[in-house]
């Protein structure tokens, strides 16, 4: 019901930044949460940072400091803003928003951080 798409990905050498983008459509009334997961190859999809409806906001702990969630409501866009980045980094990046417990997820957009 929600349609997600990112944008924002590529390479970046280690101690770069970039800015990942996720703009939402379709059924986007009452999304309790929209958040980033990323998975690497041979790896589990994992949660990087979430917000919540109501502005809170929570980061895995490998990401705490470097990045920061933020969401512009008028836009139905939410960011991940990724500093300091390094290797372990690498990964698919995607887009999740939640509306109770179904979960809409974007396409993915890799980021790829070089050593």
């Amino acid at each position: 019901q929600v349609q997600l798409v990112e944008s924002g990905g590529g390479l970046v050498q280690a101690g770069g930044s970039l800015r990942l983008s996720c703009s939402a459509s379709g059924t986007i009334f009452s999304v309790n949460a929209m958040g980033w997961y990323r998975q690497a190859p041979g790896n589990k999809r994992e949660l990087v940072a979430a917000i919540t409806s109501g502005g809170s906001t929570n980061y895995a702990d490998s990401v705490k400091g470097r990045f920061t969630i933020s969401r512009d409501n008028a836009k139905n866009t939410v960011y991940l803003q990724m500093n300091n980045l390094k290797p372990e980094d690498t990964a698919v990046y995607y887009c999740n928003a939640r509306r109770g417990l179904s979960d809409s997820w974007g396409q993915g957009t890799q980021v790829t951080v070089s050593s």
